[in-house]
């Protein structure tokens, strides 16, 4: 399930954080808690956070999505895509048109999960990081027929008795 954060989620989503990423600052989390509300998601497995994403408006038609983990033994199972959508579709409720983020030029495997959901990379920032690596803006169009197209290919199609129509089931449900 992805959910609002609440302050009883800070300490799992701080070692989700500190675990993912080498900069590191915990305090952060809270002022965004009190700063972005509805911005703010956690994954939850069995009453565990497992990941959280926190996204924001950040221009008059974009909005950023600041930082996004998921414990390491939780990754490739789908739970960072949920996590984006739900920013995503967020951002669309809010009447944005597009999504950024910035990712190390190192982290392939983040660039190509961002790229599956139709991030394109469009430029680099110098030493965008405080080691002085270089970072990858991507930037992705939220128009809500291109985030339906990306969803689908994280859907899995449930067959009722009858045939005559289907539904879909996301690996992880999104409740606002």
């Amino acid at each position: 399930m992805i959910r609002r954060f609440a302050p009883e989620d800070f300490q799992e989503v701080v070692e989700i954080e500190s675990e993912a990423f080498s900069e590191h600052n915990s305090l952060l989390y809270m002022g965004f808690y009190e700063t972005v509300g509805d911005g703010f998601l956690v994954a939850e497995l069995d009453g565990k956070v497992v990941g959280y994403v926190v996204g924001y408006r950040s221009a008059e038609n974009e909005g950023h999505i600041f930082s996004i983990g998921v414990k390491e033994e939780y990754r490739r199972r789908g739970i960072g895509t949920a996590l984006i959508h739900a920013i995503c579709d967020l951002f669309v409720v809010n009447g944005l048109k597009y999504a950024r983020l910035e990712v190390r030029n190192s982290n392939i495997r983040a660039q190509n999960l961002y790229r599956s959901i139709g991030f394109v990379p469009c430029w680099t920032e110098k030493k965008y990081y405080s080691d002085g690596e270089d970072g990858m803006v991507m930037k992705m169009h939220l128009h809500p027929y291109r985030l339906l197209i990306s969803k689908q290919k994280y859907l899995k199609p449930i067959l009722p008795d009858s045939e005559s129509f289907v539904t879909f089931k996301c690996p992880i449900s999104y409740y606002r």
